[in-house]
């Protein structure tokens, strides 16, 4: 069940992502048309495309997780599986576990600065052009992170990417 839940957000989240690419697409093309119909840029183009990559990575990763599509050399496990299934599971398991810490230190990481940014009202920018608040990306950062996390933990738990079908996965059946 709580699997279920971690999916649906995931989804979600990976959906918001595709709609800040659609908005990101939009502000390129606005700043194009700014640049060659009036000569300036859109103001805040620069700053903003920084801001929203990092968004966008941030919120369809969960949902890459937890699809089996991060990029990774699983070739070794492949091997594996057709050897040994059990030593393969156990391998994945141990990736698994592994990346949901690193994902948990993330998290860690980032909450501090999302409490300070959020404290301080920093930004981004320059004042009088353009500027925005950093801690919206400080918190996408964080429950990304932490979405991530779960999906990477529960995987390891439950054993969601069964090794012996890697060959498959690779071969896109």
């Amino acid at each position: 069940m709580a699997a279920r839940g971690l999916s649906a957000v995931a989804k979600f989240a990976n959906a918001t992502g595709t709609l800040v690419v659609l908005a990101l697409v939009l502000l390129i093309n606005t700043d194009v048309v700014s640049r060659n119909l009036f000569h300036a840029p859109f103001p805040g183009t620069y700053e903003m495309v920084q801001f929203l990559m990092v968004m966008i990575v941030f919120l369809q990763l969960p949902d890459v997780i937890r699809i089996n599509r991060l990029t990774r050399s699983d070739g070794m496990l492949a091997v594996l599986a057709d050897r040994r299934p059990g030593t393969a599971r156990f391998f994945a398991r141990l990736i698994d576990t592994v990346s949901a810490v690193f994902m948990g230190l993330i998290a860690k990481a980032i909450w501090p600065e999302f409490l300070r940014s959020w404290d301080s009202g920093s930004f981004m920018g320059t004042p009088g052009i353009f500027t925005a608040p950093y801690w919206p990306i400080h918190l996408v950062i964080f429950s990304s992170s932490v979405l991530a996390c779960l999906i990477f933990a529960s995987k390891a738990i439950l054993g969601k990417r069964r090794p012996e079908h890697l060959h498959l996965e690779e071969s896109g059946a």
